[in-house]
């Protein structure tokens, strides 16, 4: 089957989301990200990047209610240096 979806894509806590039918009661969009320049919720989130579908903006994003808080720079190099020592460890046993 081919042709326009049902379901509807969006972006919640800065990742990307289906929306079944079934789901789209009223006030379904309000859990959504919005875009911080025009305030729509046409966000996809493509290679890492949130952009607004509505108005072009890239990364300017305000998180809709109960959306996690994005990490810290520190909290970020932390899980790089975590993950590069854990690379280290597996490939320095082959």
């Amino acid at each position: 089957m081919s042709g326009p979806s049902d379901w509807v894509r969006g972006v919640a806590g800065g990742e990307q989301v289906l929306v079944c039918p079934d789901c789209r009661v009223p006030g379904w969009d309000g859990v959504l990200d919005r875009c911080a320049a025009c305030g729509s919720t046409r966000l996809v989130k493509r290679l890492g990047e949130v952009s607004c579908r509505g108005c072009g903006a890239v990364d300017r994003v305000v998180a809709g209610p109960g959306a996690p808080e994005r990490a810290s720079s520190e909290s970020r190099d932390d899980l790089a240096a975590d993950v590069s020592a854990a690379l280290d460890r597996v490939l320095r046993d082959r």
